[in-house]
């Protein structure tokens, strides 16, 4: 894992349902069994921590709506 310090990043990736659905299952798996989930987005591997705190959200606006999956945690 990269030890120094990270840079700012903004990604959005867009997935087809089938990987979406294989994300969420592996982090579905990795949360039951209270695991560290692993992703790799954009040629970059996350290790998204036990400690993360998982919300949802939700917007509205200009005709379109949108719902967020996110995930937080500081870097310790």
């Amino acid at each position: 894992m990269n030890t120094t310090k990270s840079q700012n990043r903004d990604i959005e990736k867009t997935y087809t349902t089938a990987q979406f659905v294989e994300k969420l299952r592996r982090l579905a798996d990795c949360l039951e069994k209270d695991e560290r989930f692993d992703i790799q987005i954009a040629g970059e591997r996350i290790y998204v921590p036990k400690h993360a705190v998982f919300n949802i959200e939700h917007e509205r606006g200009d005709g379109e709506e949108e719902i967020e999956f996110q995930i937080k945690w500081k870097n310790q």
